[in-house]
């Protein structure tokens, strides 16, 4: 795996984006790292039960859909997730592998399991490692440059965050970013007139309407990137994270 940076700058002319580290996300999170420049794994969050940091969804073997998730040790309420660790107690790795087998009829099963396998095989047992060496091995499957930043290794004015959306641009002004990309759902976090005063831009990107065959009746929605990669070729995802709107 290339190891998250530690340190270091985006080009000044550069688009950042920030999200928390998710677990095989779904397509958009993936439109968005292909959207930017730099790329930073917000890792000081506060860890949220039942949110997307330690699974996703996949197909239901049957119909519908099912999580697949990574165990956790316990952890106080407000533990971030930079503190989070995998409970590895017994086979989770196979566990989840396991899960996915009822892909086996897919076009592209065999490769996009060896690459899972691959991710999956981090040392040590912090979560936010095993989030990163995913998202790092399904982007080179994909073809896509990533080497992100943990948010907690950088040197930004923590002081100066007031409000949830404070934080990325505390970290765009350290890291001297000439546009923010975020996702369009979080629109409401931002005011676009502060990143003005900075002189930064503020993008909203919004993943258009991907949608492939699933050998299934209906199309099953929102899924992790594993479901596109196993009914679609590398290339045809890529065309789908370059359907994005603007705003």
């Amino acid at each position: 795996m290339t190891a998250p940076m530690t340190g270091g700058r985006p080009s000044p002319a550069g688009r950042l984006g920030m999200m928390q580290p998710y677990f095989l996300p779904y397509l958009g999170y993936f439109a968005l790292i292909r959207a930017t420049d730099a790329f930073v794994l917000f890792d000081e969050a506060q860890y949220i039960r039942h949110g997307w940091v330690n699974r996703n969804r996949v197909l239901h073997p049957a119909e519908g859909w099912q999580y697949v998730g990574i165990p956790l040790r316990k952890h106080s309420r407000e533990a971030r997730i930079m503190d989070v660790r995998i409970c590895a107690d017994g086979d989770w790795r196979g566990r989840i592998l396991r899960q996915l087998q009822h892909y086996r009829r897919a076009p592209h099963y065999a490769p996009v399991m060896a690459m899972l396998e691959d991710a999956l095989a981090v040392e040590g047992d912090l979560v936010r490692d095993l989030l990163a060496r995913s998202l790092e091995r399904t982007c080179a499957f994909l073809g896509l440059p990533f080497r992100p930043l943990f948010s907690s290794s950088l040197d930004y004015d923590r002081e100066a965050v007031r409000a949830p959306g404070d934080w990325a641009r505390a970290v765009a002004r350290a890291l001297g970013a000439r546009a923010y990309v975020n996702p369009a759902g979080g629109r409401e976090l931002f005011d676009p007139e502060d990143w003005r005063r900075e002189g930064m831009d503020l993008r909203f990107l919004a993943l258009g309407d991907a949608r492939y065959d699933q050998g299934r009746p209906a199309f099953e929605p929102h899924l992790s990137v594993v479901d596109a990669l196993m009914f679609n070729a590398p290339e045809r995802v890529r065309a789908m994270l370059d359907d994005v709107v603007w705003g």
